[in-house]
């Protein structure tokens, strides 16, 4: 990792972060320790970050911000910085999910990325056993933000009936994730419309795709393989997608009615009961 004198601000957001913070501890005559007492946090954290062994958080970048009076440049810079942490294949499809206008996706396997909670979010991230998963589960935290705008994307997910069933992180995990998705049902902004096992064969049995709109750049397509994943602009695949997301909405259970079966799964499957084997 980096080294104090040898971090170089122009390598990364990340490097940038912990040169700037460094420049203006030192600044405030301030030791680690001392700035670690003022936001509450460890000076060995402080440390951490100056050198890049830790990936800050929006928590703590805002805590710096107050303390030294940076007039919000921390918690700016960390978008940028979380940002960076997500595989880089994946990095293209972030920027341009922030700059969506409309959003429309299908998810066969899992909740998707933008309605996770941070417990379901961990435990889909530990199944790729990344080397930062904290950095990671950060970024995927910090893609939420688009929904907390004062105007966000409109946005519309479809969920296959599976989703509800397959138990990520554990019965705990998934009651307060089915929860997270009721809070949806009012909402102005998001739609989510369960898939329900009884359409049977349907026009994306292929598996899951995201359709996003802009104010003025073409219509995008992103799908992912096993490895990486893949956009285009491409008018006739943007014309498939259309298509199939069309009879994936009509096949699908009204927004009222998928909350219902949302609520039905949570309270039948991930009930208030002993998890499986605990103790009493």
């Amino acid at each position: 990792m980096a080294n104090v004198q040898s971090l170089d601000p122009s390598a990364s957001p990340l490097d940038y972060y912990g040169w700037e913070l460094r420049r203006q501890r030192e600044a405030h005559g301030l030791k680690q320790g001392r700035l670690g007492d003022i936001i509450f946090c460890t000076g060995s954290l402080i440390g951490q970050i100056e050198t890049t062994k830790k990936v800050p958080t929006r928590d703590f970048s805002e805590r710096v911000d107050a303390a030294l009076g940076t007039d919000g440049v921390f918690s700016r810079l960390v978008g940028l910085v979380l940002r960076s942490q997500l595989p880089n294949w994946f990095q293209p499809y972030a920027e341009m999910e922030a700059k969506a206008a409309y959003i429309s996706t299908y998810q066969a396997q899992l909740v998707y990325g933008l309605l996770q909670t941070e417990e379901y979010a961990r435990a889909v991230l530990a199944t790729g056993m990344p080397d930062d998963l904290e950095g990671l589960l950060a970024a995927r935290m910090e893609r939420q933000r688009i929904l907390e705008r004062e105007q966000p994307p409109l946005a519309w997910a479809i969920l296959d009936e599976a989703v509800l069933h397959r138990p990520i992180g554990g019965r705990g995990v998934m009651r307060r994730q089915l929860a997270r998705l009721l809070e949806f049902t009012d909402h102005r902004w998001m739609r989510v419309q369960v898939l329900p096992y009884v359409a049977g064969e349907h026009t994306s049995l292929d598996g899951s795709f995201t359709t996003m709109r802009f104010d003025a750049d073409p219509d995008i397509i992103y799908t992912e393989d096993l490895i990486s994943g893949h956009m285009t602009a491409n008018p006739e695949t943007i014309k498939e997608a259309s298509r199939r997301y069309a009879h994936l909405q009509a096949a699908a259970l009204s927004v009222e009615d998928s909350a219902a079966l949302i609520a039905r799964v949570m309270e039948e499957r991930y009930g208030d009961r002993p998890e499986q084997g605990a103790v009493a």
